[in-house]
């Protein structure tokens, strides 16, 4: 990038976020950069100081009077260990190993400082939104190409994660990386094939004290013929957990909304917290099958998936990521649904996701899936993920993750079709049941509402 001087009247700044609006620098491997050039003194001053590893570059001319409130500034940077003067280049001076082209702001000396101060932070707020992109592979699929609902959801989390991680390492000394505690009740809309791309887009929009929400839209792409879809939505919640101590949870950034954003946002921060402390209470024990089970009753379809949690299933903390559990959690209920119908089967929805305790690499992990109720169409399943040590000499099973998955049967052309009705046993199993009615009836007027609304 090359320094082009227009004057002391001109005053340009260029904030480049490495890893938001531009790709990370060669320079600054450490961290994110931030150049300036031809400053503002107090914009310098009122801008973010960065934390310990984001590296800091000035180029360009400073001036006599600003040079009292200069030295105030890049005290506090050098202080942190984020300074590095290149002043003394001259403006001709190509900058490409600092930092590539990134956005630019003119500031000009009567303009209103306010005024510029709000223009350089909306260019630091859009790294409140992210997107991966990825095409499906034919290990991503059934075998009739259907892409895995689990690798879906295995995406929709890594977006999330990178974006929480990202935020909650704005500001904060302490090093930190988000873990997925929920993930609120998401459906597909659209299936997804071998050769197309999903492109996963994933933006916060809402933050507490120690938690984010994070809304993902996947859409999916036919790249030979331009087509998109809308695949998946999805409301993920994180907590920023300390490199340093996984139980000590950080204090999130926060991000100012609207009045009314701030409020719908705070609404569903208490009901998500609600429902999984309501969760929690309902933790049971998953009786094994009876020996030989009559067909279409709960323990003929009832499947178990034992998993050894390897180093390529965690995050830097060695705790499994929440997209890995996700995905084996898919893999066991879509397995149910097979044996129930004994057709294609896709997943439809998933009902809230709740992340109890975390599973750590090492661990023996259970994910047993069973089902709960069946409409004309579709299926409930239950599926509840149980961890163990494999080292630890007591080898006491925890509950660590649980959720709903719906399921539907396709007939030869892709259509839904009605499954078999599911034969109950004793009274248990009539309260699953009774209670997956419930959730079905609920959501079903839910949808109705909301296309309703839409007309």
């Amino acid at each position: 990038m090359r320094v082009d001087q227009k004057g002391a009247e001109s005053h340009l700044v260029t904030v480049a976020r490495a890893a938001r609006v531009v790709p990370q620098s060669a320079a600054a491997s450490d961290g994110l950069p931030y150049i300036f050039s031809y400053c503002s003194i107090p914009l310098f001053e009122t801008l973010l100081l960065p934390s310990k590893g984001h590296w800091c570059y000035c180029y360009g001319g400073l001036h006599s009077p600003a040079r009292s409130a200069w030295s105030r500034s890049t005290d506090r940077w050098k202080q942190n260990g984020c300074w590095r003067d290149t002043s003394k280049l001259n403006n001709t001076d190509t900058f490409e190993g600092i930092a590539r082209p990134a956005h630019r702001v003119s500031l000009h000396p009567k303009e209103d400082i306010l005024t510029s101060i709000m223009s350089a932070t909306k260019v630091l707020d859009s790294a409140s939104s992210l997107q991966l992109c990825r095409i499906m592979r034919p290990d991503d699929a059934n075998i009739v190409g259907n892409v895995h609902g689990g690798h879906i959801l295995k995406m929709i989390e890594e977006a999330g994660c990178i974006i929480s991680t990202r935020h909650c390492n704005t500001q904060n000394e302490d090093r930190c990386l988000a873990a997925l505690v929920r993930v609120e009740k998401t459906e597909f809309l659209s299936p997804l094939f071998i050769g197309e791309v999903a492109h996963a887009t994933a933006e916060i929009t809402y933050t507490s004290q120690h938690s984010l929400e994070v809304q993902v839209k996947v859409m999916g792409e036919n790249i030979l013929t331009g087509v998109k879809k809308l695949v998946n939505r999805a409301v993920l919640w994180y907590v920023p957990c300390s490199l340093q101590n996984v139980d000590k949870i950080m204090e999130v950034p926060p991000i100012k909304f609207d009045a009314q954003q701030e409020e719908e946002g705070r609404k569903r921060y208490e009901t998500q917290k609600t429902a999984r402390l309501k969760t929690k209470e309902m933790i049971e024990e998953v009786v094994p099958p009876p020996p030989k089970p009559e067909k279409h009753t709960v323990g003929f379809s009832q499947s178990s998936l034992i998993h050894l949690v390897g180093p390529s299933d965690c995050t830097l903390h060695d705790y499994v990521h929440g997209g890995v559990t996700m995905k084996l959690m898919d893999e066991v209920a879509g397995i149910v649904a097979a044996r129930h119908c004994n057709t294609n089967i896709v997943t439809a929805s998933v009902d809230a996701i709740n992340f109890h305790r975390k599973i750590k690499k090492g661990c023996v992990v259970t994910v047993t899936g069973r089902l709960t109720f069946i409409s004309n169409k579709s299926m409930e399943i239950e599926v509840v993920v149980d961890a163990s040590s494999l080292v630890n000499s007591e080898k006491v099973s925890y509950r660590a993750v649980s959720a709903f998955f719906t399921f539907i049967s396709l007939d030869k052309f892709g259509k839904a079709q009605p499954v078999p009705p599911l034969k109950v046993n004793g009274e248990e199993e009539q309260k699953r049941y009774d209670e997956g009615q419930a959730r079905y009836l609920f959501n079903k007027a839910k949808r109705l509402a909301e296309k309703e609304a839409k007309q």
